[in-house]
């Protein structure tokens, strides 16, 4: 049965489609069978991965509608092994649709149990808010991961976000762990990124990945080509450092 990570953090920036695109193809190149789902209204992943996002018809908005049935929506991608659920503007739209609705926070859930089995890995990139998609993005998911950029106000915030991931684990999912915390953004040159990545260790121990992800031109590069890093230049940082995230994750989840 795939395991379902969210990759989530309220805050813009710091770096949840690239690990959300890159991880999936880290995990997708050691031949795990990968599934990224697009719960982002930017698209980012979508666009990330090559595909028009003006040329999506369906996606995760129908999705979450359910008006059409997760095999309609997902798309295969040049990354090896990864397939995607794609996004559009549209999503945007989602919010206010899914607010009367029964259940509205397990419409993803439901939508994804007809193809578990059917992957190794469900990756969803979630926006950076914390509304009704986030949520309904951590009530389907096993696990969370939350990439944390090496700046001043990294840790704003995810006080916030570990309470509501509380909140979701006492109502709606009691399964929901934390998968870890992901340092992105870092560089060794600055005093300040080394202080954050300590604190960050410091406070939250063996709840940060061991993989830290280094600022990287190439990695800044790859999405405007629609490509994944490991695809657009496999022998940079980035491509080493998502590939050592990724190994840590299998080596996890074994």
């Amino acid at each position: 049965m795939g395991k379902i990570i969210a990759i989530a953090n309220q805050k813009g920036g710091v770096g949840k489609t690239t690990t959300s695109v890159n991880l999936a193809a880290s995990l997708g190149v050691l031949e795990k069978k990968v599934l990224l789902i697009d719960a982002d209204p930017q698209a980012n992943a979508t666009s990330g991965l090559g595909i028009d996002v003006e040329s999506v018809e369906i996606g995760t908005y129908q999705l979450l509608e359910h008006t059409a049935d997760i095999k309609d929506t997902i798309i295969e991608t040049t990354a090896p092994n990864v397939d995607l659920v794609p996004a559009h503007i549209d999503l945007v739209a989602i919010e206010i649709e899914l607010v009367d609705k029964e259940q509205r926070e397990y419409m993803l859930k439901k939508a994804v149990v007809p193809i578990v089995d059917q992957y190794d890995y469900i990756l969803i990139d979630c926006a950076p808010s914390l509304g009704l998609l986030t949520l309904n993005a951590l009530t389907a998911a096993n696990s969370v991961a939350i990439p944390i950029q090496c700046e001043y106000f990294a840790l704003e915030g995810l006080g916030k976000l570990l309470n509501t991931i509380k909140s979701v684990q006492k109502i709606h999912n009691q399964n929901l762990d934390i998968e870890g915390l992901l340092l992105t953004m870092y560089d060794a040159r600055l005093r300040l990124s080394n202080q954050v990545v300590e604190e960050v260790q410091k406070h939250f121990n063996e709840m940060v990945f061991k993989t830290i992800i280094q600022r990287n031109v190439r990695l800044s590069e790859a999405p405007s080509y629609g490509e994944s890093i490991i695809n657009y230049d496999a022998s940079s940082k980035g491509a080493a450092n998502y590939l050592s995230l990724a190994n840590e994750i299998i080596e996890k989840n074994k």
